[in-house]
């Protein structure tokens, strides 16, 4: 992470309800450029909601986003957002998807497609642009969807689960590749996960949401340096970092 004074995401005092449930109450969270962070909590704790509020889809009844020192507050298509679906257009091919939030502001299509062919080695998909979305694998589709998600970024994206309909060797790998590429990229992410392992192997910190209404009751800072190597993950200093977080999420 960058010694930037401004955080790339805030959020301060968020709450939202819905059919008079309050689902979020105070929630208070930053992200630095280049950091990433996982929330975790129990499932209908609010982690979505919280999303589409950061994400600019829904307002909060409550409280104000910042991108940047900027108020968002709902303003979508400010903060890219990937939902656990990839969502890939079928009809387009993998170049014309990837290169669709940057023709949705504004860019001429030919630019923009040479702009997102440019990144295609990197994410791992060259050989791919013409192809369309049905001919790729699971994993090549995730990394076509988070290449797309970059693009449309300003610095900082949401991930809800983006590896959690992968099966096991693909999830690795591509863990393997995505923390070399946050390393590279310089990206702000934060990361939805029920996965305790994948939130300890990739952040810098996890979030923990708990209670009803929502709020974020401590975080866990995860001290060694990313990009990791995958034997962390067997590591005595590992499991301690997990029970830390099952500990806080059963508390």
């Amino acid at each position: 992470m960058t010694g930037r004074t401004v955080p790339a995401l805030q959020a301060e005092g968020v709450a939202k309800s819905y059919d008079g449930r309050t689902i979020l109450e105070d929630v208070s969270l930053t992200l630095g450029q280049g950091e990433l962070v996982s929330l975790v909590g129990a499932s209908g704790g609010g982690k979505t909601t919280l999303f589409n509020v950061l994400s600019g889809l829904e307002p909060p009844d409550r409280g104000r986003v910042l991108l940047n020192g900027e108020d968002v507050t709902g303003a979508p298509g400010q903060i890219s957002y990937m939902l656990q679906r990839d969502l890939l257009l079928p009809h387009k091919k993998v170049l014309d998807n990837a290169a669709l939030p940057l023709v949705i502001r504004g860019r001429e299509k030919r630019e923009a497609r040479a702009e997102a062919a440019a990144w295609f080695p990197q994410f791992g998909l060259e050989g791919t642009e013409e192809l369309y979305p049905a001919q790729l694998s699971g994993g090549m589709r995730q990394r076509a969807a988070l290449l797309r998600t970059f693009l449309g970024s300003r610095g900082v994206a949401l991930l809800d689960e983006p590896f959690s309909a992968l099966d096991a060797l693909t999830k690795r790998e591509l863990h393997q590749w995505f923390m070399g590429m946050m390393d590279r990229l310089d990206l702000a992410v934060l990361f939805i996960t029920h996965d305790i392992d994948e939130a300890v192997l990739l952040s810098d910190r996890v979030l923990v949401l708990s209670g009803r209404p929502g709020r974020v009751a401590a975080q866990v800072s995860i001290r060694p340096p990313r990009p990791r190597e995958m034997d962390f993950a067997v590591s005595k200093e590992f499991l301690d970092y997990k029970k830390a977080v099952l500990s806080l999420l059963e508390s």
